[in-house]
């Protein structure tokens, strides 16, 4: 039914390591000599065909790497091939990803590759948004979920470039119902793993895990996986090799042990480690400290030892019948000992604590909460309460949400308090969130065992950005975590004061 034509998968290898060159790092303008994986996989796409009508074997191709891959490159070098060197005329080559900037690095490296090459240059000519073969009358451009238009293609080729940052499945259904008018159209994704298991690439990655497993019966599917399994040991070396066929020339021994090791004293790290670099899915994006870390950071402590001290403060004003938290961070020899005032109207603490599924009541007759008059937030007890700490305590700086002022606020600042607005976004929030982890996990925290601040820190979730930023999340967060949030506010409020100053200044580094 099929045979392999040696001289159609050479003429895909030699194509791309005669023409095509690296664009970027120490190996920019040199040639890209495809490692033995890589040829494996071009070879395989190209050579495999149907005996009867001499076609393709594969139209969809799923390659599920680890990064520091080559995976880019590779799709970059496949897409010009198909735009110069395969037989289809009029051939419409789209580089897709899940959004415009991810779509825009396929493309770019690709036109980087032919303005590298003379013989590719004078075949073609390159646009802002598009190459073309005019010989050929073929053309290469990028596209994004997030493209206006997403109908109309006639595509032969597309190049899914981490599949997983896709949004949901309209983009893949809408290009891969393209290609029906095709004789040899090819589908090739190529991603990491991710953590949405309702999404489209958990999707096509279990329909490769089949076919590859033999459950599923797809000649036309190639699947090609790399990924250790959930239960391996991350710091072990084979286990980086069964993810990273690349390793020890684009991924360095050095890099997965530093990194490795970062995961491990880092929870954060975690999951953005298994996922990335040992291409196993997980549960969540982020996740976070440990209970038992945090826990471990108790010590009792007398607040009347820390009577007129300097400290920082966050404030975390929630809605008028919620829960609002002022946390206070004194720095003594080294040490971050924090102090907490949690409020919420008394009247409402009933209602709460049913939704809430803790006893706020009991938190309030102990005294670890602030209980205030009526249904509704008492924002004038808040202020006593802060100014008569602003009399007891040296408070350099409060820091609060900007977007979430209140008349507290300019109430604050006439009674002389220094407020400092503090973005709750990933650039103000990211460096105080990986800080305070550092500080746990280093037990250089020192907290007085407050259940509604133990209660806080087990509801926490992340959100990670493309640059590994974190901030708490209050959306994915299963309940409350004003407290922290205001404590990763005074933390952000100690280290604003002297923009030079770093939290890793008094310990070793760790690569965050």
């Amino acid at each position: 039914m099929y045979y392999f034509d040696e001289e159609a998968s050479f003429k895909a290898i030699s194509f791309i390591e005669t023409f095509i060159t690296h664009t970027k790092g120490e190996l920019t303008g040199s040639p890209f000599y495809l490692e033995d994986f890589q040829k494996e996989i071009v070879g395989n796409i190209f050579g495999w065909k149907h005996k009867k009508t001499g076609f393709r074997k594969y139209r969809t191709v799923f390659i599920f790497l680890g990064r520091k891959q080559g995976k880019t490159t590779l799709c970059a070098a496949i897409g010009l091939y198909m735009l110069f060197a395969d037989s289809e005329r009029g051939a419409e080559i789209y580089a897709a990803a899940g959004d415009r900037n991810q779509a825009g690095i396929v493309f770019e490296i690709a036109k980087g590759m032919i303005l590298q090459n003379p013989e590719l240059s004078q075949r073609s000519k390159v646009f802002r948004n598009s190459i073309t073969n005019e010989s050929k009358g073929n053309f290469f451009q990028a596209i994004s979920s997030d493209s206006k238009t997403k109908h109309g293609f006639n595509a032969n080729c597309i190049i899914f470039d981490e599949l997983h940052t896709q949004p949901n499945r309209d983009l893949w259904d809408t290009l891969t119902t393209s290609t029906g008018a095709r004789r040899e159209p090819l589908t090739i994704a190529i991603t990491t793993a991710g953590y949405d298991k309702n999404s489209i690439c958990y999707e096509i990655y279990s329909y490769a895990k089949k076919v590859k497993d033999k459950v599923i019966s797809d000649d036309s599917f190639y699947p090609v996986i790399f990924e250790a399994d959930a239960e391996d040991d991350i710091t072990c070396e084979e286990v980086w090799k069964k993810a990273n066929p690349n390793y020890g020339v684009s991924l360095r021994k050095e890099y997965m042990k530093r990194e490795s090791q970062r995961a491990v004293d880092l929870p954060s790290y975690l999951n953005t480690f298994k996922r990335l670099l040992l291409n196993i899915w997980t549960e969540s994006q982020v996740q976070w400290i440990g209970h038992s870390e945090w826990l471990e950071c108790h010590q009792e402590f007398d607040y009347s030892q820390l009577d007129g001290m300097e400290c920082w403060g966050g404030l975390d004003l929630a809605s008028t019948r919620d829960v609002s938290a002022f946390v206070l961070l004194f720095n003594v020899d080294g040490k971050f000992i924090i102090q907490p005032h949690i409020f919420i109207p008394r009247d409402n603490a009933k209602k709460r604590s049913d939704r809430d599924g803790v006893n706020y009541l009991e938190w309030i007759r102990d005294g670890h909460i602030n209980g205030t008059d009526g249904d509704v937030q008492d924002y004038n007890f808040i202020r006593a309460k802060i100014n008569e700490l602003s009399k007891k305590y040296r408070i350099n700086s409060i820091c609060y949400d900007r977007w979430n002022a209140s008349q507290l606020v300019i109430d604050l600042q006439n009674d002389g308090a220094n407020m400092d607005p503090f973005g709750q976004g990933f650039v103000s929030m990211s460096m105080p969130t990986k800080a305070l982890e550092v500080e746990i996990v280093s037990k250089n925290i020192i907290h007085n065992n407050n259940p509604a601040m133990n209660w806080f820190l087990s509801n926490v979730a992340l959100q990670e950005d493309a640059a590994g930023n974190i901030k708490p999340s209050k959306n994915k967060s299963k309940d409350k975590i004003d407290g922290i949030v205001a404590l990763i506010m005074a933390l952000g409020s100690y280290y604003s004061e002297d923009e030079s100053t770093s939290v890793y200044d008094s310990r070793d580094l760790l690569i965050l």
